[in-house]
């Protein structure tokens, strides 16, 4: 009697790799989990997991199978060319990933350096933006994301939206920045008490506020300058 399919669907929902995933990030998977991911299904005789452990142990772990060709991998039962061709596209592009630099990335040394970099986005707003930069242990920036547009203050700009999103960028530090539409940068008190609740989140999270920024028309003004955090 012919064995019966595994079907992930039949597994508990906990269990399935792409709710795992969703709920805990790709990081707490397996390899054979990311693997059984991205062929989507397994064979007549196993689940995408157990075929991807297969493939894992018949490669020699993920090295080997890094090396391997798409005519190699369908020498492997259970996998034909369209699941080879799938993995050899991931892997390359991890490759690629692992190869990539960013050359071209600011570094922030300064408040000049910063205020310089988002000046002209910032200078013409008509509402305020608030702008976090992302930087790793080098201060070069390795991204920005605006976190609130209109009148910023304590209860639209928290400092946990902040850090989470630059936990999710892996940041070793950040530096924050707004504009004002009136083209005048003195910080508000509003500014000033942002300032200091999100320089005491940095030293709880231990990712250091560099500096909060206000940029006018032209002109801008460093709050970590002014003594503020």
């Amino acid at each position: 009697m012919e064995a019966r399919a595994y079907r992930l669907r039949e597994w508990p929902e906990e269990e399935r790799p792409r709710e795992r995933m969703m709920q805990l990030g790709a990081k707490a998977l397996s390899n054979a989990e990311l693997l059984a991911i991205l062929m989507r299904t397994g064979s007549r005789r196993e689940s995408a997991v157990h075929l991807g452990q297969r493939i894992l142990r018949e490669c020699g772990g993920l090295r080997g199978l890094a090396g391997k060709s798409w005519q190699e991998l369908t020498q492997i039962s259970g996998v034909g060319p369209a699941k080879a061709l799938e993995l050899v596209a991931a892997l390359e592009l991890g490759k690629r990933v692992a190869r990539a630099q960013m050359p071209d990335a600011p570094a922030i040394h300064s408040p000049r350096d910063a205020a310089e970099l988002l000046m002209e986005e910032l200078r013409h707003l008509k509402e305020e933006h608030f702008v976090v930069l992302f930087l790793n242990t080098k201060n070069r920036v390795i991204g920005k994301r605006t976190l609130s547009i209109g009148s910023l203050n304590a209860s639209v700009v928290h400092p946990r939206e902040v850090f989470r999103a630059a936990i999710q960028h892996s940041s070793a530090s950040i530096l924050c920045a707004h504009n004002h539409p009136s083209g005048d940068p003195a910080p508000s008190p509003e500014d000033i008490q942002l300032t200091r609740r999100l320089a005491e989140a940095g030293r709880l999270v231990g990712i250091e506020l560099l500096d909060h920024i206000v940029i006018g028309d032209n002109r801008f003004v460093s709050l970590k300058e002014m003594g503020c955090m």
